[in-house]
């Protein structure tokens, strides 16, 4: 059963579009591993953005050297990271307030098209469910239009000790 959320009283649009400066305010990630590199739309419902999927990825390296692809595992990360940009927004925090969300699990996923370099991947995530810091949703990524991933991502609330 999913659950309808309504944004708090508190949700506030950061300025759109967010460039990197602004992602960095939002994820605790950094080089290699920050796979969001604009956010274009938020709304009440969700959030979009995406990666440019370079040739210089250090991941293409080796995934494969022949035939560049970007691993499935790391364009289920990039979804959580969008999706956890938008947690973020909703409950008007940022890893500075001593939260953090975690990637608690992925369901549903499904690989339909294959992403190689020079693609811009497009991040769309939709919230469906939130129930006692567990956040639950609904992600595509697709490349020129055409769905590449779905996947049902879950994400975890998490207060840690700031030092």
């Amino acid at each position: 059963m999913t659950k309808s959320i309504s944004p708090t009283p508190e949700f506030i649009i950061p300025p759109l579009p967010m460039n990197i400066l602004a992602i960095r305010e939002y994820l605790p990630h950094r080089y290699p591993f920050l796979l969001v590199d604009r956010v274009t739309e938020v709304t009440e419902k969700g959030i979009v953005g995406y990666k440019n999927v370079s040739i210089n990825e250090e991941f293409l390296q080796g995934h494969f050297p022949t035939y560049p692809i970007m691993p499935g595992v790391l364009i289920i990360e990039a979804l959580a990271q969008v999706s956890g940009i938008f947690s973020f927004i909703l409950v008007n925090e940022t890893p500075k307030d001593g939260s953090i969300f975690l990637f608690a699990g992925a369901e549903k996923i499904r690989f339909k098209k294959q992403v190689v370099a020079g693609d811009q991947l497009i991040l769309k995530s939709e919230l469906v469910m939130q129930k006692r810091g567990i956040y639950k949703y609904h992600c595509t990524a697709s490349v020129d239009g055409i769905v590449a991933v779905t996947a049902e991502i879950m994400i975890s609330y998490q207060k840690i000790e700031q030092n």
